[in-house]
């Protein structure tokens, strides 16, 4: 098995949970996403990660673990999944077009909330993750450094305080994509 050098960095990096993106503005998180695709590098590193647990995905343009989960650890995920869902659905609202490749900035979002009642709405619904914030540009602040630390948006530009969203973002929206809701729950769901 040729092991590429850079495994035990491809290791780190996924193992936290986070995305190794090919549009990331860290140039060695780009040279990583590189080494995964080059050859039959994925092929190795996929069987290689497996033998300790870890099972290499690959997404539009990104790359993550994904484990076989206990029933435990599943319903953490499942609430953290629906955290995602709701900042999706407030991001979506914000921009339509908010996707991989975007660039924005919390004013931005700041303005439009002033324009955009639906927008305010779904911004008050964020409050119960943003850990007792009241104000809007808290709650926007704590939405943006958990999407940042979980690799989704980076900072693009520190003096305006521009951000990218990252080719990992399509993580997001494929969870909300296999979402299928049969005809027989639509009924069951109040409105």
């Amino acid at each position: 098995m040729n092991i590429p050098k850079q495994t035990a960095s491809i290791f780190e990096i996924l193992s936290r949970g986070q995305f190794i993106c090919s549009n990331s503005n860290d140039e060695f998180i780009r040279k990583l996403y590189t080494v995964i695709e080059e050859d039959q590098n994925f092929d190795y590193l996929y069987d290689y990660f497996l033998n300790i647990s870890f099972i290499l995905e690959k997404g539009n343009e990104y790359y993550y673990f994904s484990r076989l989960e206990n029933k435990i650890d599943l319903e953490r995920k499942i609430e953290q999944a629906f955290k995602w869902i709701d900042i999706l659905d407030f991001l979506k609202t914000f921009d339509s077009s908010f996707c991989s490749g975007f660039r924005f900035t919390p004013s931005d979002i700041l303005v439009k909330l002033n324009l955009d009642a639906e927008l305010k709405t779904k911004l008050e619904a964020l409050k119960r993750y943003s850990a007792g914030k009241d104000k809007f540009n808290e709650i926007i602040e704590k939405i943006l450094n958990d999407l940042e630390k979980d690799k989704f948006i980076e900072i693009e530009n520190l003096i305006s305080h521009e951000y990218k969203v990252l080719a990992s973002f399509n993580y997001l929206e494929q969870l909300i994509i296999s979402i299928n809701i049969s005809e027989d729950a639509k009924h069951e769901i109040p409105e």
